[in-house]
């Protein structure tokens, strides 16, 4: 299937004409390097380009929101789709995480928090925010949107000596040339023709299949609760939660707030509130995280906070009863000396995994790998056939990983 037959320039021209709306905000260049693009996400990239379609549904009004409140083109949306198809929990090889793929240094720079607890980096809302300002920023350096985005791919460092070697500020030259790297040549590219498919599908044979917008109620937490208390009350599922806030890493609001913004289905708020205030103090569980020190057992533990083996290996998804020293685990704690309602605690509930491309580290081993990821060497064997029982630093492993973990 061809592309529309008008050219890109020739569509604007047309449009400031007639005094409407450009179709992009954006401007677009319909050159070889845009096409190649093209013809890829319609033929061997369709299955996948067809997902992002569908996911960026639920999250671009949101999205363009936020970019309409700073003053930015809303056309800077469809960076998420080509960084993680609008995934909250995408994950590069590098630990770039969330629909806008923040390294940790740069998502904390731009005021996202990333603890033990919560990684608002796989916030869709508060992750757009943190990338609008830190394309803001790029364009303000650079003055072109070409130059910002490949920046965004590269790092402004880069581009800014790409610049200066070539003595150009035009993206097309700095792709000519030598300096920057093919991933950064093709991001630009990439990124327009996702940009003009994404505003035009049906034009190029996809379908658009429509999906409920990210609409939420919002409540606050004044205490770590557990997220399956929280959906039992709201009368919806744990999975509707997680999915309402994908940045809780764990099965629990943070203990560190006092007063914490949880999502909740829309329309489920007074239901939630009516249903908590009727759960018995005693009837309430709180919440310690406990590192393993050495000669620990779950035993020990489970005592120590007046617990139960089970409960400590069934809340963290243990396979084994023994436990590796500098480990965290989540210890469910009965202050009152009461029997606490387990029963919303069903185990396993809400595992959702996810394969992951792992970097090995220098000195690390497949059994310290497969330790450090809770799952086995025999497991690890058979994500990655052909491999040997050594690895090496540098070398790429495939592992399924539970997305609480990443």
């Amino acid at each position: 299937m061809k592309p529309p037959s008008e050219d890109l320039a020739q569509l604007e021209e047309v449009y400031e004409d007639t005094g409407d709306v450009k179709p992009y905000n954006i401007p677009m260049v319909l050159n070889d390097s845009v096409e190649n693009h093209l013809e890829y996400f319609k033929t061997r990239g369709r299955e996948a380009f067809q997902r992002w379609l569908d996911r960026s549904e639920r999250y671009i009004p949101v999205m363009k929101d936020i970019f309409r409140e700073k003053n930015l083109p809303e056309d800077l949306v469809y960076v998420a789709m080509i960084e993680s198809g609008f995934n909250p929990y995408a994950v590069s090889w590098a630990k770039a995480v969330g629909p806008w793929q923040f390294m940790p240094a740069t998502g904390k720079m731009y005021g996202l928090k990333i603890d033990w607890w919560i990684d608002e980096r796989k916030d869709p809302i508060k992750s757009t925010k943190a990338a609008a300002e830190h394309l803001k920023d790029l364009h303000n350096l650079f003055g072109s949107w070409p130059l910002a985005l490949a920046s965004y791919n590269a790092g402004a460092g880069k581009v800014q000596r790409a610049v200066l070697r070539t003595r150009s500020d035009d993206f097309w030259d700095l792709k000519a040339s030598r300096y920057i790297r093919k991933e950064t040549k093709n991001y630009v590219p990439k990124y327009m023709a996702a940009t003009i498919i994404a505003k035009n599908p049906e034009a190029y044979g996809f379908t658009i299949n429509r999906h409920d917008p990210f609409l939420f109620d919002e409540i606050v937490i004044e205490e770590s609760t557990d997220l399956r208390l929280i959906a039992r009350c709201a009368n919806c599922t744990y999975e509707e939660i997680k999915e309402l806030n994908p940045e809780i890493r764990r099965w629990i609001t943070p203990p560190h707030f006092e007063r914490y913004i949880l999502r909740l289905p829309a329309g489920k708020k007074e239901t939630f509130r009516q249903n908590y205030a009727a759960i018995p103090i005693e009837q309430k569980i709180t919440w310690e995280r406990h590192e393993v020190n050495r000669g620990e057992t779950l035993a020990g533990l489970a005592k120590q906070y007046n617990t139960t083996v089970e409960a400590i290996r069934d809340i963290n998804r243990l396979k084994r009863n023994s436990v590796t020293p500098g480990k965290h685990l989540l210890i469910p704690k009965d202050i009152n000396a009461k029997s606490p309602d387990w029963d919303y605690l069903t185990p396993g509930q809400g595992l959702r995994q996810q394969q992951i491309l792992y970097r090995v580290r220098r000195g690390e081993t497949l059994t310290r790998i497969a330790q450090k990821h809770d799952v086995t060497v025999a497991d690890i064997k058979g994500w990655n056939k052909g491999i040997g029982s050594r690895v090496r630093a540098g070398q790429k492993i495939k592992l399924v990983v539970d997305i609480d973990q990443i």
